[in-house]
């Protein structure tokens, strides 16, 4: 008997509330990365968590014709939603993640509500003089070329660049180990093609078109999506809010969680508050603009 699409992904849901968050874990990640941040809101949520087709427990949903592209994990997050009869859900996308999210929202606004985009870009490939992805082109084709060559040394390189740097070292030394080992235990096909669809797709025609609210993320010294692609969303996204971490690299859930579910939790407080309007050109840490 053919799997459900509940348990092709390893779909965990816990607690309990009105209303229902949902975490989408980023490139090389399982839902796993999600377990110093998700348990923070079980008591006032539902809590769904579940892996992208290739990662984690949910290998056996991976395939090759329908994820080339990220609209396929699109699709599987809409299924998962419909599976689970869910309306109104608020979706917290990690990295590449947002984007898939975004591309659900847009094809069902009923079943999401509400976006929160941590880490997020469109596009990661420069495209001067108006936009700022973080890699110039030639330089993410070097980067997968070396996948291809060499795909553990990709991984060595890759993994710390994702997870950035502390003061102290030490978190951040066992977080890039967890994602290195992520990597490495992901079927190496299933990488280079997600990959591919990460880095090389552009989404920013479809920005405009998200009819549901979204909070944007933005890490401090974050290498994979720069500051500037977190002002670029804002501006261009129809209903965004801004919020910058203080926390350095590009997976705070990881190695700053306290202060992502601080602010996860006071975008959806009944009342935001909002900053001054002379904080819009240069927000400070810490601080909401919307």
């Amino acid at each position: 008997m053919p799997a459900s699409v509940l348990e092709r992904h390893h779909v965990q849901v816990a607690g309990r509330g009105p209303r229902t968050l949902v975490f989408a874990h980023g490139f090389g990640c399982n839902q796993r990365m999600w377990r110093f941040v998700a348990p923070a809101f079980e008591r006032d949520f539902r809590v769904v968590r579940f892996d992208l087709a290739g990662a984690g427990a949910a290998r056996r949903a991976w395939d090759p014709v329908r994820h080339a592209t990220l609209d396929g994990y699109a699709t599987d997050l809409l299924a998962i939603l419909d599976a689970l009869d869910l309306r109104d859900a608020t979706v917290v996308g990690h990295s590449v993640s947002a984007t898939v999210a975004m591309l659900a929202a847009i094809r069902s606004s009923r079943r999401i509500g509400r976006l929160v985009m941590v880490g997020p870009s469109p596009c990661y490939a420069d495209d001067p003089p108006g936009y700022v992805g973080g890699f110039a082109r030639a330089d993410l084709e070097a980067l997968l070329d070396l996948m291809e060559r060499n795909y553990r040394a990709w991984v060595e390189a890759l993994a710390p660049t994702i997870v950035g740097t502390d003061e102290t070292g030490t978190a951040i030394e066992a977080r890039t180990l967890e994602l290195r080992d992520s990597i490495l235990a992901t079927d190496p096909a299933v990488i280079r093609a997600f990959a591919r669809a990460t880095f090389l797709e552009d989404h920013r025609a479809a920005v405009p078109h998200l009819p549901v609210p979204a909070l944007v993320v933005q890490c401090t010294d974050d290498a994979i999506a720069p500051e500037q692609v977190g002002r670029w969303l804002h501006a261009r996204l129809p209903r965004a809010t801004y919020h910058q971490l203080a926390a350095a690299g590009h997976c705070p859930h990881l190695t700053h969680p306290e202060e992502l579910v601080a602010a996860i939790r006071r975008h959806l407080a009944p009342r935001v508050v909002v900053a001054p309007p002379a904080y819009r050109s240069a927000p400070r840490p810490g601080v909401f603009v919307s």
